[in-house]
């Protein structure tokens, strides 16, 4: 009996071990799966700030092709994440990014509750870290874009979104409750409908290796909800480039401007500088205003199917509508980051990237690690 149990032990170790190698060498694996079928990727979600504590949760994302047999045909992407601290704070967010037979129709959407602690410092482009304010913002947010191509490459499109906030400040006393100049501190609601053009020669919507988009939105919207509530309009100019540079690295370049504007911008609606996509390194929310100015350039070296790396660099501003000096003070950053291709055949990545900023009198350089889905750009 006992040689029995030694057997099966060995034997069950020997396939646990079997299994592992299998598995190391299948998300190490250096070939592509031509079948064009659909994948799904689950990761968790890990993370602490002192604002919000331990955070934990899950993220997922699911790709396929609506037309396997048309190469041709952009892949539809589903993102979802939903995450909880030991603060009480949360977030959920819901994405999508579909593509119709022939690529004729394009749809965007995006659904988000977020109860998030976050640092505010006030308006414009030298905000100090002394007078870091903290708050506690609740948001709801749902957006849906349509876009059609009348012609190869271009698309016109018609946007709807809805946006809710609520504020509390968890200092009072501080450059939040006391300056002048923030309107709808409470929060608020706003209502958008917009319009877009844009033209796409990439030769992939997740990791381009050549080609050229550009995308111009106007978004108006109305004074429906009365009281402090925005009202105004908003323009986002979003412009890429890709070369294929050798066999295995590709240079992109990306530039950005979003503006506002109105006679009574609310505060949370300024662009703000700083995220896991433009301006990496950045506080979100450090520097806002009523205009954002930004370019970036990326080297990424896919030395592996599997793997890859990147280093970047770019420069940003926000600055208000009396600005004279538009090519002045611009802030610098740069970084590097990793890349697992979970899907190699869509270009479907998992990214780690370590970004750099400024460095300002009696404060320590600004930086951000990030743990993200798909390319930056």
């Amino acid at each position: 009996m006992k040689k029995l149990a030694l057997t099966v032990l060995i034997f069950c170790s020997a396939n646990l071990a079997w299994a592992q190698l299998g598995f190391i060498k299948r998300i190490f694996s250096n070939e592509k799966d031509t079948t064009r079928k659909a994948s799904f990727m689950p990761i968790p979600v890990f993370g602490y700030a002192q604002e919000t504590g331990f955070e934990f949760g899950l993220g997922s994302i699911y790709s396929f092709y609506v037309d396997k047999a048309d190469t041709l045909n952009r892949s539809s992407n589903f993102f979802g994440a939903a995450s909880y601290s030991t603060t009480n704070t949360y977030n959920v967010t819901l994405r999508g990014d579909a593509w119709t037979k022939r690529n004729e129709w394009h749809f965007i959407g995006e659904i988000r509750f977020r109860n998030m602690p976050f640092n505010f410092y006030g308006i414009g482009n030298n905000t100090s870290h002394i007078d870091e304010d903290r708050l506690v913002q609740r948001m709801a947010k749902v957006q849906f874009d349509a876009e059609k191509a009348f012609v190869k490459n271009v698309y016109t499109g018609v946007s709807l979104g809805f946006e809710n906030y609520k504020f509390t400040d968890k200092e009072v006393g501080g450059i939040f409750s006391v300056g002048n100049g923030l309107r709808d501190k409470d929060g608020g609601s706003v209502l958008f409908v917009g319009v877009s053009q844009s033209y796409d020669t990439r030769n992939s919507n997740n990791y381009p290796t050549k080609g050229f988009f550009g995308r111009i939105s106007y978004q108006y919207a109305p004074p429906i909800f009365g009281g402090e509530n925005f009202s105004g309009s908003q323009i986002k100019v979003n412009v890429r480039n890709f070369w294929s540079l050798a066999p295995k690295v590709v240079l992109g370049v990306q530039g950005m401007y979003n503006t506002i504007q109105s006679a009574n911008t609310s505060f949370y609606l300024l662009p703000q500088m700083g995220n896991d996509e433009m301006m990496r390194g950045y506080y979100g929310g450090r520097y806002r205003d009523e205009n954002f100015l930004a370019a970036q350039a990326e080297i990424r070296y896919r030395f592996m199917e599997r793997l890859g790396m990147v280093v970047f660099g770019g420069a940003g501003k926000v600055f208000a509508n009396e600005e004279t000096q538009l090519l002045k003070n611009f802030k610098p950053n740069y970084g590097i980051g990793g890349r697992y291709f979970f899907d190699p055949a869509k270009g479907l990545s998992v990214r780690l990237d370590y970004g750099v900023g400024e460095k300002r009198p009696n404060e320590k350089r600004q930086s951000g690690f990030y743990i993200s889905f798909a390319e930056a750009f």
